[in-house]
């Protein structure tokens, strides 16, 4: 069986570094795309569960390294999803570090956005993509962008969202991030606010939903 309606679904990555405007772009895409026609992951929903630990042990991981992932869990969905098949996404609490009891069921769809900071940094992830867009944004607005998140969205304090940023975050963008964009296709400068880039990118969306809508 192949993907949604009998049209293998196309598979299209957003990277870039933390607070880049991964989400932003994202959303123009669902947006212009249209959510019935479009299966939205998050890499974020792939990290390990770290309930095992100690509160005060949590939050000393890497979870900017690449080992802090179930990469392989998602790359098992997206062949999951390119075959016609739903699969149960997990989702994260992001303020206890560790996984939530409740999934999410996604169903295929002819366009699949898979949005996160490491998605390029494997081979086996890589390889599931048909469009590879990695969203260019400078590092202190990037840093100010992951503050406000943090600070309002996943109750962190001042303190250890710098800690963890000089730590860990410009450390990992450095070493795997950063090195990860030669394997995009796009490369989107200020992100959702590219006009030129962004109807380019929904242009050739479009083109594949038209077909998926074609094939019906």
């Amino acid at each position: 069986m192949t993907g949604w309606q009998g049209v293998a679904p196309f598979v299209v990555g957003v990277a870039g570094g933390t607070g880049s405007g991964k989400t932003t772009v994202s959303r123009k895409i669902q947006e212009a795309v249209g959510p019935a026609r479009m299966a939205y992951i998050q890499h974020d929903y792939y990290y390990l569960d770290q309930s095992h630990l100690r509160p005060e042990q949590r939050v000393l991981v890497n979870y900017d390294h690449p080992e802090s992932l179930e990469t392989s869990l998602l790359v098992a969905h997206l062949q999951q999803l390119r075959s016609g098949h739903s699969i149960d996404m997990p989702t994260y609490d992001f303020g206890a570090y560790a996984r939530k009891p409740a999934t999410v069921r996604l169903a295929p769809a002819p366009v699949i956005l898979v949005e996160g900071i490491l998605i390029y940094t494997e081979k086996a992830l890589r390889e599931q993509m048909d469009m590879k867009i990695f969203v260019d944004t400078d590092a202190d607005i990037r840093f100010i962008r992951r503050l406000r998140r943090d600070l309002i969205e996943r109750g962190r304090t001042l303190d250890s969202v710098v800690k963890q940023y000089l730590s860990t975050v410009r450390p990992m963008h450095l070493e795997f991030v950063e090195p990860s964009k030669r394997y995009a296709d796009v490369i989107v400068p200020e992100g959702g606010n590219n006009k030129v880039a962004m109807e380019l990118i929904i242009s050739r969306l479009l083109d594949v939903v038209n077909h998926a809508k074609a094939a019906e």
